[in-house]
């Protein structure tokens, strides 16, 4: 599974980095951006899943 963060629907509600601490982290300007490469490892799969669920612009995008 890899996470990814899109920059054009991305408003900065921070509920990525709330639900997926492990993958996400805030820029200078408060928005989401994906700590790493974007692999999420098995045991972080779960907050992968939240971040998405959470983001109210669905710009939190995971794939295989």
């Amino acid at each position: 599974m890899r996470i990814s963060i899109d920059a054009q629907r991305c408003e900065g509600h921070g509920r990525c980095w709330d639900n997926a601490p492990g993958l996400v982290d805030d820029d200078d300007a408060g928005r989401g951006v994906v700590k790493g490469d974007g692999v999420v490892p098995p045991e972080l799969e779960d907050q992968a899943r939240s971040a998405a669920k959470a983001c109210p612009e669905q710009a939190v995008v995971l794939s295989d």
